[in-house]
């Protein structure tokens, strides 16, 4: 018999069309609620104990959490609690929703971590060997700088969806969603220098490959990246991600329209684009204090 969990991961798997990874993430901050709710030596049902949640339940959890977590993992925990909880709510199991009046704690929102222009150059100019490695990983770091994409973005990308002609890569974003994104000519000149090298022309071949022809793993991606800002002397902090946002906040500072940038990194909401105005906003705040003759502080 299907237990509620296994009824709900059907749920995000079919209806919510969530991907692997988020499914994984959500049945994870649940199962270890329902370990907080039964201890190891309680003979408790699942279900039952589920039912007989209420406020109080998660406080002590949330409280529980917050000495050893940060409240940002706090707050992403909760939310996949509530997701679960309103689903056992819709689906008549529950009569009430025990998180509905439960407060996310408040936490700091960090500003996304960038490359400054110059250091972008350096990183994606710096000198490298022509092996098919090196070119593949050229041709990585390069396409998502120019193309803003998530690394299990780029892993998932096969030859097809690279449309040189129209200079264009077709993405299969979060939620199952297509998106069409413009590629920079240096992209996809790096790209078509490492398909040379690797011949891999079928529209259904993984674009970015590893020795055995698999597919790549973001993990390689990462760690790839993190060889060459060694090699370039630059920070090795920086993540395939802050290329992603390196990507957003120079085209906000170049002039951009903040929906364009939206639509091209895949965001569902405009409040998720809006951090990258913080980050502008800092820099030329920054820029303004050096260079405006009231702003400088006088030498003593």
């Amino acid at each position: 018999m299907a237990t509620w969990l296994d009824e709900f991961s059907i749920y995000l798997d079919v209806e919510r069309n969530m991907s692997p990874h988020t499914c994984r993430a959500y049945l994870s901050d649940i199962n270890a609620f329902i370990s907080f709710l039964i201890p190891e030596e309680g003979d408790i049902d699942v279900d039952q104990a589920i039912t007989a949640v209420d406020k109080l339940c998660f406080r002590r959890w949330m409280a529980e959490l917050v000495k050893e977590c940060k409240k940002i993992t706090v707050a992403r925990k909760l939310a996949s609690l509530r997701c679960f909880f309103l689903y056992l709510t819709r689906q008549g199991y529950l009569s009430s929703n025990p998180t509905e009046t439960i407060s996310s704690p408040r936490y700091e929102h960090y500003l996304p971590t960038t490359l400054d222009i110059d250091d972008i150059y350096h990183l994606l100019d710096h000198q490298i060997e022509k092996t098919p490695k090196h070119l593949r990983d050229r041709a990585i770091f390069e396409l998502i700088y120019s193309s803003g994409l998530r690394v299990s973005e780029l892993v998932g990308l096969n030859v097809g969806d690279l449309q040189v002609g129209q200079q264009v890569v077709r993405v299969l974003g979060k939620g199952g969603k297509t998106r069409i994104v413009p590629v920079g000519s240096k992209a996809l000149a790096r790209v078509v220098d490492y398909l040379e090298y690797h011949r891999c022309y079928e529209p259904e071949d993984p674009l970015f490959v590893n020795r055995s022809s698999g597919r790549l793993s973001p993990r390689t991606v990462q760690r790839n990246l993190k060889q060459q800002l060694l090699q370039a002397g630059l920070p090795a902090s920086i993540t395939p991600h802050s290329l992603r946002h390196s990507f957003a906040t120079h085209l906000l500072g170049g002039g951009a329209d903040l929906r364009a940038i939206q639509e091209m990194l895949g965001h569902s909401s405009l409040s998720s684009t809006q951090k990258y105005t913080h980050v502008s906003v800092e820099q030329v705040m920054g820029v303004y204090d050096k260079a405006h003759p009231r702003s400088r502080k006088k030498d003593k």
